[in-house]
């Protein structure tokens, strides 16, 4: 075939691409003319896309942070069981509430106290769970929002809340904005890496890259299983040699190549593109970094057994090698679901995680990565302080609270050992500088660099961003 050879358009295409360069003319008068042109072009969000997607993109402003690890409590952590003590809900425990129960998913009855002992840790005294006590050893270094809000006491939609900023419409996850906004420091590797034991709930909308290119979707690892090789599937090709495959994946991109150059742009195949040439870099770089062996036996130690310390242990191993955004999630569907047995469930979850959360804060700050590393925990919702009830007796679990629940950030700029908001008396919902999850994601973007009212993209005529038309900054947080 010649080199220089064209494919002809079809009478549809030119028409199509004709009609096109007359309406864009148009367009451009009436812009022009009504003095817009230039508030057109004040709208771009970003700086102008480099050639490789992912490639390095500087931020709007100077960052604190340029990674994240986010770790995901799927299921809704009972914040006055964890970081958010209430020695009234603990003297009303058996009784109604005075001010009564708020609506949530489930019929709740009387208050139920706290099971768990908090001591004060640090030299800020922030006051934490026994379930997490490990952790509390960093209690200095962490920042507790106790007044978060969410809008539904429903998994599936708080849960696209927290992670793509969008109870129920199909929207890019947070990782996908950031990878979007800032790309990646490591090409052999993907810039956004979601780990979970099974699937949560929403599945896979929770790390999706929705209307954005397909290249800022995360790359979904099922940490159930062990060895590098069994992580990423089909990591390795068994019957080529790395040459042969090079030499295809050259044939196919200049098939590619010509296939794109005789039709409109087409987001969908550059990332399919962008995909092969991503795997076959990553044969070597990404099973040496999911290979938690090649760790000192002391280092595997300290993070301790179990498939959430490995995550733990694997994140870290993922962003020192420049990997944007790090999202841990603690077991299949929602393991901190307690509507019952909370007591007996909620310690089972804190041992699973507890060691290697303080593992991972104490490795981040020996390599140097804590104060550039932004570490968030916490789930999607807390829980209610009153007792969910069973088929119609008081069980011993607690039912969905979105109006009020605690998660913790660390390192990347925040202020450690600091207390931020506040729920009532009895921990049901913020009375004192709420936060809502969009001024989170407002904030952690700004951590980053990133303004997020300029962090947009055009789609279907809009400019969209992660906090859709909400959001602010929540400075009180900031070191």
């Amino acid at each position: 075939m010649n080199a220089d050879y064209r494919p002809p358009l079809s009478r549809r295409q030119a028409i199509q691409r004709l009609g096109t360069g007359f309406g864009m003319l148009g367009l451009s008068a009436m812009l022009d003319e009504a003095g817009l042109m230039g508030l057109t072009a004040a709208r771009a969000s970003t700086p102008e896309a480099p050639r490789t997607p992912l490639a390095p993109r500087p931020p709007h402003f100077a960052p604190r942070a340029k990674r994240v690890i986010h770790i995901y409590l799927n299921g809704g952590p009972s914040q006055v069981d964890t970081f958010d003590p209430k020695p009234t809900l603990t003297r009303y425990d058996g009784r109604p509430l005075p001010q009564g129960n708020l609506s949530t998913e489930q019929r709740t009855g009387a208050a139920m106290g706290s099971p768990f002992k908090f001591r004060k840790y640090g030299e800020s005294g922030l006051p934490i769970s026994e379930i997490f006590e490990r952790t509390a050893a960093h209690a200095d270094d962490l920042c507790v929002i106790r007044s978060m809000q969410a809008d539904t006491p429903n998994h599936e939609q708080s849960m696209r809340l927290m992670n793509c900023g969008d109870e129920r419409l199909p929207r890019p996850s947070m990782g996908s904005w950031l990878t979007y906004g800032l790309g990646s420091e490591n090409e052999n590797l993907p810039a956004y890496v979601s780990m979970c034991p099974g699937l949560p709930v929403a599945d896979v909308s929770n790390w999706r890259s929705a209307f954005l290119p397909g290249v800022y979707q995360g790359t979904y690892v099922d940490s159930r299983k062990e060895k590098a090789e069994d992580l990423i599937e089909d990591i390795r090709n068994a019957r080529l040699s790395a040459r042969e495959q090079r030499r295809q994946l050259d044939l196919l991109a200049e098939m590619n190549r010509r296939h794109r150059e005789s039709r409109a742009e087409d987001d969908a195949l550059d990332a399919r593109i962008a995909s092969f040439e991503l795997a076959y870099r990553m044969q070597m770089e990404a099973t040496d970094a999911f290979d938690v062996e090649q760790e000192p036996r002391h280092v595997r130690d300290m993070y301790g057994p179990g498939v959430q310390a490995r995550q733990l242990l694997i994140a870290r191993r993922l962003i020192e090698r420049g990997v944007r955004f790090v999202q841990l999630f603690h077991g299949d569907v929602q393991p901190w679901d307690n509507h019952d047995k909370l007591p007996a469930g909620h310690r089972k979850l804190g041992l699973e995680c507890d060691q290697g959360i303080a593992a991972l804060l104490t490795d981040l700050k020996r390599r140097g990565l804590f104060e550039d590393t932004l570490v968030l925990c916490g789930g999607e919702f807390g829980r209610t302080p009153t007792v969910e009830m069973v088929k119609g007796k008081a069980g011993t679990g607690r039912d969905h609270n979105h109006w009020g629940f605690s998660v913790w950030l660390a390192g990347g700029g925040v202020k450690g050992g600091h207390i931020h908001g506040a729920t009532d008396d009895v921990g049901y919902k913020a009375v004192e500088s709420p936060v809502h999850i969009h001024d989170l994601h407002a904030t952690i973007l700004h951590l980053l660099g990133l303004d997020h009212t300029r962090l947009t993209y055009r789609h279907a005529g809009r400019d969209f961003r992660l906090t859709d038309v909400h959001g602010s900054v929540v400075e009180g947080i900031l070191a």
